[in-house]
This record gives C-alpha cells, sequence and structure tokens, in this order.
C-alpha cells in the first residue's frame, strides 16, 4: 500500500492551515517497524511529484517539514521500509501522539 493514498491525499489540510491551532488535528502516522521513529501528519503540500508534510516527528521529538520522497527513501536495520499506522485514530495531537519519556 502506498504511504499517501487519494482518501488521505483528499483529506489533509494544506501547509500553515493549521498554524494558530493549539491542538491541530493528526491525520496520520507514518512508523518506521522495529523502532520508536514516528512522524505524525498534520498538514501537507503538492511539491511537484512529491508531497511536503509538516508535523510531530517522534525520535527527534519535534514540529517540522518531511517531504513523502524522505519517508519512502528511509530503511531500517533489517531494510524495513516506513509504513503508514492504517489503525490510527484521526484527532488533536495531544490526544493521537504519546507523551515523551521524561
Amino acid at each position: 500500500m502506498p504511504l499517501l493514498d487519494d482518501h488521505l491525499r483528499s483529506r489533509l489540510p494544506r501547509r500553515n492551515s493549521q498554524e494558530a491551532e493549539d491542538d491541530p488535528l493528526v491525520y496520520a502516522k507514518f512508523h518506521l517497524p522495529g523502532t520508536s521513529r514516528a512522524w505524525y501528519v498534520t498538514e501537507s503540500e503538492p511539491r511537484g511529484q512529491d508531497y511536503l508534510f509538516f508535523g510531530f516527528v517522534a525520535g527527534p521529538n519535534e514540529f517540522r517539514e518531511f517531504r513523502l520522497s524522505e519517508l519512502d527513501a528511509i530503511r531500517g536495520l533489517f531494510e524495513e521500509r516506513v509504513e503508514r499506522d492504517l489503525a490510527f485514530p484521526e484527532g488533536p495531537l495531544t490526544d493521537v501522539v504519546p507523551a515523551p519519556d521524561s
């Protein structure tokens, strides 16, 4: 299954559309199996043949931009690829992103 299908693409809000929100909605979670790396998507915009996402990145635990092509290129120790969590429940950031370890 592709990371970004037509259904998800049609639901994602444009880049900067949630910047005034204290608790933006998260629409998708991508993760690298076997690791704690995860990308939580709040916004996107097409960039030629690519897509630019914005959201929370677990690992460095920061908000930042990341590209679909970047996710497609990542490989794990045993060549695992980034996957989209199809069971991920869309919702406010504070409800769907686990709190970082203290």
